[in-house]
């Protein structure tokens, strides 16, 4: 099965051609309706040959469809037809939990996106599970995402944002018993080491979920013998 995955975010939208390794990239922004997103898609891919769409999306996800708007972005994403609209199937997620799919080794692993909020995703046995930690509480009536995401590192400084960092992965890798964790986003980059049971990602994993998607959990759950990132023990 060829897949076409997107990965829609608040700069660009990326597009996997399937049968390619680097993705082709569309400018997105606040005037990325779902709407627009789809049309351009669909002229750049024209000639391209595909038989189902993966779709990461940034906000919440319930049963392929989008529950809520995405923040930096156009409007008219929640209710919109996506499968009438590229005429194949499609599957969405959230795009935290896309690029989690795609990090799995197996076992238990708990996925941390550190951008500009903080996105979740737990995969158990294969079996993939969105997550919506980032505003729960943790201090001083802030939120774990108040912490670690865009808005803490500027408020802490890097050396305190580091720090907060390693707290909270400890202790969302205790309460959810993850074997290990995976961190993603654009500001894991900024870690100077890394916390315990935890390894980098990366964001082209995201296509390769897009593709395990559409695959059985039990034909990827088992740990692979070479690590994605070095782990930290």
């Amino acid at each position: 099965m060829k897949i076409l995955v997107i990965d829609v975010g608040g700069t660009h939208v990326k597009v996997h051609r399937p049968g390619h390794k680097e993705p082709v990239k569309i400018p997105s922004g606040p005037k990325m309706t779902a709407k627009k997103m789809v049309a351009d898609v669909k002229k750049l891919s024209a000639g391209w040959t595909y038989s189902a769409v993966s779709i990461g999306y940034p906000g919440a996800v319930i049963h392929d469809r989008p529950v809520s708007e995405p923040y930096h972005l156009g409007g008219g994403w929640v209710g919109f037809d996506f499968r009438r609209a590229f005429g194949h199937r499609v599957k969405i997620v959230n795009d935290a939990a896309m690029q989690a799919l795609g990090s799995y080794e197996g076992g238990r692993m708990l996925f941390l996106g550190l951008g500009t909020g903080l996105g979740s995703a737990l995969i158990v046995d294969g079996v993939l599970e969105s997550m919506e930690l980032a505003h729960l509480p943790y201090r001083k009536g802030r939120t774990f995402e108040d912490y670690v995401g865009l808005a803490g590192l500027k408020r802490l400084g890097k050396k305190r944002w580091r720090h907060y960092v390693a707290d909270v992965v400890k202790r969302l890798r205790m309460a959810l018993q993850a074997d290990y964790v995976v961190l993603g986003g654009g500001n894991a980059r900024l870690l100077k080491t890394l916390p315990a049971k935890a390894c980098l990602g990366d964001n082209s994993n995201a296509f390769l979920g897009g593709s395990r998607l559409w695959k059985k959990p039990s034909s990827f759950s088992r740990r692979r013998s070479g690590s994605r990132g070095k782990r930290s023990s």
